[in-house]
């Protein structure tokens, strides 16, 4: 059976219908028509993110753009849609997605943080935030106020937490804030600063890289965590950026994301 509606047509073949009794039901032939209109009019969109050269989470250079990008594709996948992203520092990665002119919907992999101008997807991801020491002089605390008594590295741009980030406004904490995680890995080798903040999986990344694998014997992560942090995406708190939220966290709710992340890690 043939069903033409302006520039489109439909054949339909079903065995063993009365095409003759079914021609006659407009409510049948308008079901069909209805499919075929929406089957005609889905359209795959593309989501544009910036993020960072974070590795293993995000990195240009790594397979499937990092851990993350492969759930944030997954989950895009799962809605018919795909996923674009660029690659800048930290601090550019957030201001790109600022400004008026912006391609990007959002950026990420970034930790839950008061603001107005993003909102939040469900969670992406565990970040196991610590702090890098050296093997000879490792830093002794229980309660993070402990922390005031040494020098720790931050990276510029970096949410921490809550409690670390408010001693480091206050000045009761005292850091250096660098451009990178590598260079923090540096500084805490060389005794330029006594700890340096930094996720677990990132630190092991770097230091089995080739320029930096001589470091390992000299440093180690302190055997308490500052906290497991979820990672997110941060949207824009536009229109745009909510409808891609709730289309992203539709898709997020269909796959597995701590089941991809723990299959990329381990294929490193």
């Amino acid at each position: 059976m043939l069903i033409s509606y302006g520039n489109i047509s439909l054949v339909v073949y079903i065995k063993g219908t009365n095409w003759d009794k079914l021609a006659g039901n407009h409510l049948f032939l308008f079901a069909i028509f209805f499919v075929g209109v929406m089957t005609f009019n889905v359209k795959a969109d593309t989501l544009q993110l910036s993020s960072l050269n974070w590795p293993p989470y995000t990195g240009e250079q790594l397979a499937n753009g990092g851990a993350s990008v492969a759930v944030v594709h997954a989950a895009l996948r799962a809605m018919g849609h795909e996923l674009h992203v660029d690659y800048y520092p930290w601090s550019r990665t957030i201001r790109m997605v600022s400004r008026e002119d912006t391609i990007y919907s959002g950026y990420f992999p970034e930790y839950d943080h008061p603001t107005d101008q993003y909102l939040f997807s469900e969670s992406i991801g565990t970040s196991p935030l610590g702090i890098l020491e050296q093997q000879v002089n490792p830093i002794k605390w229980s309660d993070i106020k402990d922390l005031n008594q040494y020098t720790l590295g931050v990276v510029q741009g970096y949410v921490n937490t809550i409690e670390l980030d408010e001693m480091i406004t206050s000045g009761a904490q005292q850091v250096e804030v660098v451009s990178s995680d590598e260079h923090n890995i540096r500084k805490v080798a060389t005794g330029r600063v006594h700890g340096a903040v930094i996720d677990k999986y990132v630190y092991n990344y770097y230091i089995h890289q080739p320029h930096l694998i001589a470091l390992k014997k000299k440093l180690e992560m302190n055997k308490q965590l500052l906290a497991s942090k979820q990672l997110y995406i941060a949207f824009k708190n536009t229109p745009e950026g909510r409808k891609w939220r709730e289309i992203f966290n539709e898709g997020l709710a269909l796959i597995d994301p701590q089941q991809i992340t723990e299959e990329y890690l381990a294929s490193m």
